[in-house]
């Protein structure tokens, strides 16, 4: 009977010894999480926060803020220049996310069957990506430069006369995505290292079956780098929606009104070809100082992110499980 009761106290002493240890586990984990829970609270929680809770009211950055309600997001339905400003945006999200996805499976896979000289090329390839967006634009600008720059100089050796370029509101959207496909090597670099993390055995099997270079390339190594390039349609789509550098840069550079400091009273220039959703966001809030508008578009602007991100995702997904149910 002794025996019995010295092994309950026992058994009910266990866990209270072990609650303690627990407590400190639990403890030191939360502290090692504290940092970037931090971090996480003060640069994305708050800011979100407070930029959704800003939408609804009027905010010149000096007065309180006045509630409007509703106000900001009816007004974007008679914004003429909000309206200019979603074309434009989606005109880079399609040009530049097939253009760049396409350019980067395309030198990933050329680059892929080199035997010789892979990282001379591969490094060719990558360094553009490491110019900043400012050098790069106004690089293109002087190269594109109506009447100087080289490429017109070349163009007038076969009597060709080039356009105005990034003066010419039909030339501008084309000269700045050109901007952004010239510093897409991080990209490629990413595909290239799924292409060549292809089994080679797949490839093997395939050709023992009589499937040519092209047949593989599209049942074997296509399915295998799907997700990466879900990853890359992403990214892009992410990269165009959020365009801004590039944009105010040549519209600066082309009206010829920026001054010492980079700024200019021209932006979207020319003829607002220019003014990407992110630039009308960045002229309202900074320029106009209407907070209030500005916050509702980058709320509308996080909202379409994320339901484009997560239809992508789940559409990728869906793809996935159709394929192995096959």
């Amino acid at each position: 009977m002794t025996a019995t009761l010295e092994r309950a106290g026992a058994s009910r002493a266990a866990p209270a010894r072990g609650r303690p240890r627990r407590t400190r586990h639990r403890l030191a984990v939360l502290g090692f999480l504290a940092p970037a829970a931090l971090g996480f609270a003060l640069f994305f929680a708050y800011p979100l926060v407070a930029t959704v809770v800003f939408s609804f009211t009027r905010y010149d950055l000096i007065n309180p803020p006045e509630w409007t309600g509703l106000a900001n997001y009816a007004y974007m339905f008679s914004d003429e220049l909000f309206w200019t400003s979603v074309r434009n945006t989606l005109w880079f999200v399609v040009v530049l996310t097939a253009g760049r996805v396409l350019f980067a499976l395309g030198v990933a896979s050329v680059v892929a069957r080199l035997r010789r000289g892979v990282g001379l090329v591969r490094t060719l390839c990558y360094l553009p990506s490491l110019t900043p967006p400012v050098a790069a634009t106004l690089v293109f600008f002087l190269l594109f430069r109506p009447n100087e720059g080289p490429v017109d100089s070349v163009l007038g050796w076969f009597g060709v006369e080039g356009p105005l370029w990034f003066a010419d509101p039909a030339w501008a959207k084309p000269g700045i995505a050109a901007v952004v496909l010239w510093v897409s090597g991080d990209l490629m670099i990413i595909i290239l290292a799924a292409v060549l993390d292809v089994p080679r055995d797949q490839h093997e099997a395939a050709a023992l079956d009589g499937a040519g270079p092209v047949r593989r390339w599209w049942h074997v190594t296509l399915p295998a780098i799907s997700p990466v390039l879900l990853f890359g349609v992403v990214n892009s789509v992410i990269l165009a929606l959020q365009l801004f550098t590039q944009a105010v840069v040549a519209g600066s550079a082309a009206s010829g009104s920026a001054n010492v400091t980079g700024s200019t009273g021209d932006l979207g220039f020319p003829g607002n070809s220019t003014l990407t959703y992110p630039v009308w966001l960045f002229t309202q809030g900074f320029r106009y100082f209407d907070m209030g508008y500005a916050a509702a578009m980058a709320t509308v602007l996080f909202v379409v992110s994320f339901a484009v991100t997560a239809l992508l995702v789940q559409r990728m997904r869906r793809a996935s499980h159709q394929e192995e149910g096959a």
